[in-house]
């Protein structure tokens, strides 16, 4: 799955065009390397993102295409979340 929809399906940004543009300022990370917004994301695979004042490191647990609300946290488990 693209980098940009699964940050958006997951609910970590609530729009695919934000988490493009973040993606797309070299402000993702996947295992550790920048990610482009058409980055290939799979299971087990950790997801750094840079905020202004923060970094959420995050873990994929699932690849669903759609999910509920309610489920959507369920696709990820956060490692990490470090304060600037």
């Amino acid at each position: 799955m693209r980098l940009d929809k699964y940050l958006k399906v997951s609910r970590i940004f609530k729009r695919r065009t934000v988490a493009k543009d973040v993606a797309g300022m070299h402000k993702v990370l996947i295992n550790g390397k920048i990610a482009k917004p058409s980055s290939l994301v799979s299971l087990n695979d950790q997801i750094t993102i840079l905020y202004q004042s923060k970094e959420i490191t995050i873990k994929v647990l699932d690849l669903s295409t759609k999910e509920s609300k309610d489920k959507a946290a369920s696709m990820y488990e956060i490692i990490s979340e470090k304060s600037k």
